[in-house]
């Protein structure tokens, strides 16, 4: 090894710090333990034999193209397809407005790198996905938070951060925002709010990021527009994936963006790793294209619409007094709210003693507070755990009240 090693490495790496939920995870593996803590899908909605059939499909009817190098801006089947679907939903796209991405984390990665300088700032909520705020943490970007209220980021909020950084001479890169079941607040953004975010970017000329990961696993309500859909200025940037809605393990996503900016992200992906896998796009396009994707979809919204109505309801039997949650309309998450005395880290080491585990809710905060939050994932466990689950961690809560009474 060489001498002073530390020396070798470079600012960004010297910076970035291990992914919070990655390293809890380890605490969580022993059999015993019911973890909230991940956001995982439940392997219930992995489509495992059709996917089995398609891959021999594949390979017979097209397999030396399927193993082959394939274009940077992905497979245009899948980019095809993909157009289609969201024209249907009255998202007009072209082929030239995406890409195909390794997922959406490298999408928020390749965002990061077009656009950040060092010291470049970045408005995200409070809370928002740990894994933006890691990728644009490790590019330099300075990050301010605007705080939710229950129809997400506030407006009012976000003009008056907007100004003072511009009475300083500051234009940020960009916003981020979640708009459909916040991750991880759990949070719908309804149409009102988006128009009026939209409205304030385009009066402070500011980008907007729009993370989609779990648009399609609505359980109930009306599915709001996206961001995109309402943007006539071109200034949204919408990351999409499959992670949550067909299979983690294929590592697909996708950006939606003006040509000029899908162009960029091209550039940046050909030096980060060529292009997305061939094979797997082509199995995934064939999956839309046959009806599949559709099928599976709705088959994993009622069996997470259960899982969800099992957690609340359990919530609402055992919580103690003081301790709110989100109610979401869709996706993977609920969000939890503590009294404001008290330590999620501390009550972490109580509720993995009780066998259940979760998400300290201030990895999800730029600035370090929201430490008597939790974000709980409610798609993976069954409908018993998720109930003997919150059961288990109510308890350790009301240890907690019972030891601060004394």
């Amino acid at each position: 090894m060489v001498n002073n090693l530390q020396d070798r490495f470079s600012n960004t790496i010297k910076s970035s710090k291990r992914s919070v939920i990655r390293e809890l995870l380890k605490l969580t593996q022993r059999k015993e333990i019911i973890s909230f803590a991940g956001g995982l899908p439940s392997p219930e909605s992995f489509p495992v034999e059709e996917l089995k059939e398609l891959a021999v499909e594949v390979l017979n009817n097209d397999g030396a193209m399927a193993l082959q190098y394939g274009e940077t801006e992905g497979d245009i089947c899948l980019r095809r397809t993909l157009v289609e679907r969201y024209k249907k939903e009255g998202v007009n796209i072209e082929e030239k407005n995406l890409v195909i991405t390794t997922a959406s984390q490298q999408g928020l990665d390749l965002l990061a790198k077009i656009f950040i300088n060092p010291g470049d700032v970045v408005i995200c909520g409070l809370p928002s996905y740990l894994g933006g705020l890691s990728a644009f943490r490790s590019y330099g970007a300075q990050l301010v938070g605007v705080p939710l209220d229950e129809n997400g980021m506030r407006a009012d909020l976000l003009e008056q951060t907007l100004s003072k950084l511009k009475s300083e001479g500051v234009l940020p890169k960009f916003v981020y925002i979640i708009p459909d079941f916040q991750n991880p607040a759990g949070i719908t953004m309804p149409e009102f709010r988006r128009r009026e975010i939209l409205q304030i970017a385009y009066k402070y000329d500011v980008l907007i990021a729009e993370d989609s990961p779990y648009r399609e696993i609505r359980f109930e309500g009306k599915s709001q527009p996206m961001l995109y859909q309402l943007d006539d200025k071109g200034i949204v940037i919408t990351l999409g994936t499959f992670s949550k809605t067909f299979a983690p393990a294929f590592r697909m996503g996708w950006v939606i963006a003006h040509e000029e900016i899908i162009d960029k992200f091209v550039v940046a992906k050909q030096a980060t790793d060529l292009c997305t896998s061939a094979f797997l796009q082509k199995i995934a396009c064939l999956y839309i294209q046959k009806g599949l994707f559709d099928k599976n979809i709705k088959r994993t919204i009622e069996l997470y619409r259960e899982k969800r109505n099992a957690m609340l309801q359990a919530m609402e039997q055992y919580m103690p007094e003081g301790v709110k949650w989100t109610k979401p309309e869709g996706g993977l998450f609920l969000f939890v709210t503590l009294p404001e005395w008290m330590d999620s880290e501390k009550l972490f080491k109580r509720a993995i003693e009780n066998n259940v585990a979760f998400v300290l809710g201030s990895a999800f905060y730029c600035d370090g507070s929201g430490r008597n939050t939790m974000r709980l994932n409610f798609s993976y466990m069954s409908v018993e755990k998720n109930i003997e689950g919150i059961r288990r961690l109510a308890e350790a809560i009301k240890q907690e009240m019972a030891e601060n009474n004394k």
